[in-house]
C-alpha cells in the first residue's frame, strides 16, 4: 500500500533494503533503465554519488538522511540526478526520492517521458511547459527570420534585376562599378547596343522584340566569362562588367563572339528578325586620372564610333575617337528606347 502511494505522489522514487538493495523502484526510475530491471540491484551499484563524496556504504548514505544528494546514473547515458534519503516505515529500510533537476530537458528526451511521469504538483510539469512554450516561440521566430532573410533577399535581387532578360539593371551596374572601384579594381567596360532592334519592334511587334531581348541577353551571358556582369541599361542598351581585365585581347575576342552570334538571324513565330551589335570598349584604370564616369563615356564615344563605321562592329577607345565624334553627326538607326 505505501508503495502504491509513493509511486502516484513520488514517481521517481526507490525503496532500499537494510543492505541497500532496491526493493522497489518507482514507475519514472524504472524508465531510465526500461531493459533492466533494478529491484535486487543495489543502489550504489546503479547510481554514482558525487556529493556527499567517499561513501561507499549502506550506512554512510543512511548517515546522509535529510542532505540533498548528487548522483548520477553510471551507465550512458550518464544523467545527473538529484536525492534525499529518508528512513523507511519498516526498521532499516530507507526511501529515496529522485529529481532531475536542470538535466530534466535533456531527460524528457533522453527517456521519452511525460508528464505523467511526474507527481502532479511537481513544478517541473509547469517548467516543461514553459520549455516546450519556449521552444515552440523560438521556432517560430526561426522560421519567421527564415521567411524574412528569404523575402529581403528576393527583394534585393529583384531590385537588381532587368525583368525581361533575368539580366542585372542599372542599379546593379552602378552598384558593381562603385564595388571595383573600392577594391581598386581594374575593369574593361563594353557598351553594347543593338543595330535595327526599331525595326524589329515596328514591323514584328513588342512581342518580337521582348524574344530578341531575351535571347541577346542568353547570348551575352553564354559568351562572357563566369566573373564579368552583363546589364541591361536602356531598351536595348547593355553594359558589360569584364573585371581583372589585362588587355584588350580577351575583351576584342568576347566582343567578336557576341557580334558573330547576334548578326544571325533570331527566329519568332515563323518571322525572323535580323539585328545585329556596335560595340564601345574602355578599361578602367585604378591609379589612373580618369573616373568610372569618364570611363564610361570613353566607353560611349568608341560605340558612337562603332556605329558611324557601320555597325555589326567593336571599336576600342582612343582619345582621336571623341575629336572624329565631333566632326560627326548620330548615325540613322541607333535606338533611343528607354528601359522598361
Amino acid at each position: 500500500m505505501m508503495t502504491e502511494a509513493l509511486d502516484v505522489l513520488c514517481p521517481m522514487h526507490v525503496v532500499l533494503s537494510h543492505t541497500g538493495h532496491v526493493i522497489h523502484a518507482g514507475p519514472t526510475v524504472q524508465k531510465l533503465r526500461p531493459d533492466v530491471p533494478l529491484v535486487g540491484r543495489r543502489f550504489l551499484e546503479i547510481f554514482d554519488l558525487k556529493r556527499p563524496r567517499a561513501i561507499t556504504s549502506i550506512d554512510g548514505l543512511r548517515a546522509t538522511a535529510g542532505t540533498k544528494l548528487h548522483l548520477q546514473l553510471r551507465d550512458a547515458p550518464h544523467t545527473e540526478i538529484k536525492g534525499v534519503l529518508v528512513a523507511g516505515p519498516i526498521s532499516g529500510q530507507c526511501i529515496v526520492n529522485l529529481s532531475f533537476g536542470i538535466s530534466v530537458v535533456d531527460a524528457v528526451t533522453d527517456y521519452a517521458l511525460t508528464s505523467a511521469d511526474f507527481a502532479a504538483t511537481d513544478l517541473t510539469i509547469e517548467m516543461l511547459y514553459l520549455v516546450e512554450a519556449k521552444s515552440a516561440a523560438m521556432d517560430a521566430s526561426r522560421k519567421l527570420n527564415l521567411r524574412l532573410q528569404g523575402a529581403m533577399i528576393a527583394a534585393e535581387e529583384q531590385a537588381f534585376t532587368d525583368t525581361l532578360t533575368g539580366l542585372k539593371n542599372r542599379r546593379a551596374m552602378d552598384h558593381v562599378l562603385a564595388r571595383h572601384q573600392q577594391w581598386g579594381t581594374r575593369f574593361g567596360l563594353m557598351q553594347v547596343d543593338l543595330d535595327w532592334f526599331k525595326a524589329v519592334n515596328d514591323t514584328l511587334g513588342h512581342a518580337a522584340g521582348d524574344h530578341v531581348l531575351q535571347t541577346v541577353a542568353r547570348v551575352m551571358v553564354d559568351e562572357t566569362r563566369d566573373t564579368d556582369t552583363v546589364c541591361r541599361v536602356g531598351g536595348d542598351e547593355f553594359v558589360i562588367i569584364l573585371p581583372y581585365a589585362k588587355g584588350w585581347d580577351a575583351m576584342e575576342s568576347i566582343g567578336a563572339r557576341i557580334i558573330a552570334r547576334l548578326s544571325q538571324p533570331i527566329p519568332f513565330q515563323g518571322e525572323v528578325c535580323r539585328i545585329s551589335a556596335s560595340i564601345g570598349t574602355a578599361i578602367f584604370e585604378p591609379d589612373g586620372d580618369e573616373t568610372i564616369a569618364q570611363v564610361m563615356d570613353n566607353a560611349d564615344v568608341a560605340l558612337y564610333a562603332s556605329k558611324n563605321r557601320g555597325r555589326a562592329q567593336q571599336t576600342i577607345y582612343t582619345e582621336d575617337l571623341r575629336m572624329d565624334a565631333k566632326n560627326l553627326t548620330p548615325p540613322a538607326g541607333r535606338s533611343t528606347v528607354d528601359s522598361a
